[in-house]
């Protein structure tokens, strides 16, 4: 249990409610000053403060501001005051208390409180939960799958790092939910951090957490996504895409369990399954030295190679029924598919995999209207037909390059659909992640 601090510039009162807190079988931390509680601060994360509003060395007003969005905080008021009641509950504080301060409604208080903050945490985490169990679904009875579905359940109960390979499209991401639904972590956070689109420093501030004052704009303490997997599954999506740089201090987390918060000099222990996946051929990459070797065989310690479409085709009919009944799409009347459409759906190569068939489904639900059945008509294969809609016309006064044309393309299409990514995303078959790359690739970010 983490401690509780009372941050009390009155001796007498502060011992009298460390005694009860205490007895009440509560690790208590005392301070008399912002100063001495900053301190501890710095290196402790406590599971409540309890706040006096005046203290000798700062406005406890600005400490509610401070530390509010990170802890529960029970304010101390004096003379009963009604405006600095309302003026700490609106800046954060969960509750507070009038002096002189009655010990039993302080008992009552803290127990309530940090029940409350119990069920918030527990009410996000089931949330997360019941979105995790939505999405997730390995549909398919293929030999392939079936395979992917046996490395599940041989590596899932253990804390070995994984490894996901597969085509960009494919599942991983599901793989890895999977992996973490099986294991004896199911009960804490899945929590996902993808490696291309966030910038190194960013990265690393994401990843492990700051301190305040860590870098320019860093004006509280942040916990990292480490600590925020406490317990659960760190999945590190395009793990191939991530700066060398940081690959040193991710094999140090793996191979130590230790980190540090940007801007500290404290380690912390990360009580975390890390979980990777990539579309890229990791081992290739660090033959070039464009990956470190030992983090890949670190990372690689268990490898889950997930299947393209094209090599589990007989999944293709449960897949479209899968899409067709759970797709978030208001339906007139219930769709089948027709003989035709279906040998169509299953001949197809599929470049863009599970991700492309979804897309296209959809948009084949949307193109039948009222009917009950999709038909061949309805659906929209490879780059000519899903990708390029009527009205869109590339012109160059020379011979282009494939990346101007790709550039001028994206550029027409962001115009035309008023920087709307998710919907020029599913117009051009890919994910909205995919589409960021190649924005952030052609400078094209609006302000």
């Amino acid at each position: 249990m983490k401690d509780i601090l009372i941050i009390e510039d009155d001796k007498t009162l502060n011992t009298l409610m460390a005694r009860l807190l205490k007895g009440m079988g509560y690790p208590v931390r005392s301070a008399l000053d912002w100063e001495t509680a900053k301190d501890y601060l710095s290196g402790n994360e406590p599971s409540l403060i309890v706040l006096d509003c005046r203290l000798p060395d700062i406005d406890g007003h600005n400490v509610i501001l401070e530390v509010a969005n990170q802890y529960p905080v029970i304010v101390l008021t004096a003379y009963g005051s009604v405006q600095n009641a309302v003026r700490a509950m609106k800046e954060g504080a969960a509750e507070y208390l009038t002096k002189p301060v009655n010990l039993d409604e302080l008992e009552l208080i803290v127990k309530r409180t940090l029940e409350t903050e119990a069920l918030r945490k527990e009410h996000q985490f089931y949330r997360r939960q019941i979105r995790a169990l939505g999405e997730t679904r390995m549909v398919g009875r293929s030999k392939a799958l079936a395979q992917v579905n046996g490395l599940i359940d041989a590596v899932a109960p253990s804390d070995v790092t994984v490894l996901i390979e597969g085509e960009s499209g494919v599942g991983k991401e599901l793989v890895a939910n999977e992996i973490h639904q099986r294991s004896a972590r199911t009960d804490h956070n899945f929590i996902e951090i993808d490696c291309c689109t966030l910038h190194h420093s960013l990265f690393e501030s994401e990843l492990f957490g700051h301190e305040r004052g860590a870098f320019t704009g860093a004006d509280r303490k942040k916990p990292g996504l480490i600590e925020g997997a406490e317990g659960g599954t760190l999945f590190l999506d395009e793990i191939g895409e991530l700066d060398i740089s940081l690959q040193a201090k991710l094999l140090r987390v793996l191979e130590s369990g230790v980190f540090r918060r940007l801007g500290s000099t404290k380690d912390l222990r990360a009580n975390v399954r890390v979980v990777a996946a990539t579309n890229r051929n990791l081992e290739q990459l660090s033959r070039e030295g464009k990956f470190r070797r030992d983090l890949y065989y670190r990372l690689s310690s268990f490898l889950v190679q997930v299947p393209p479409l094209r090599e589990r085709r007989e999944d293709i009919a449960e897949l479209v029924e899968h899409f067709a009944c759970h797709l978030d799409i208001p339906l007139r009347v219930k769709k089948t598919v027709s003989t035709a459409a279906m040998k169509q759906l299953v001949a197809y190569d599929w470049p863009g995999n599970v991700r492309e068939l979804r897309n296209i489904i959809e948009r084949a639900i949307i193109l039948s209207g009222g009917s009950h059945e999709i038909r061949p008509e309805h659906l929209a294969f490879g780059t000519s037909e899903s990708m390029a809609p009527a009205g869109t016309s590339l012109s160059f006064d020379h011979d282009p390059s494939l990346e101007e044309i790709e550039q001028h393309y994206l550029e027409k299409m962001l115009e035309k659909h008023s920087g709307h990514r998710a919907y020029v995303a599913k117009v051009l078959g890919i994910s909205e992640r995919n589409l960021y790359r190649l924005i952030r690739k052609y400078g094209l970010i609006r302000a």
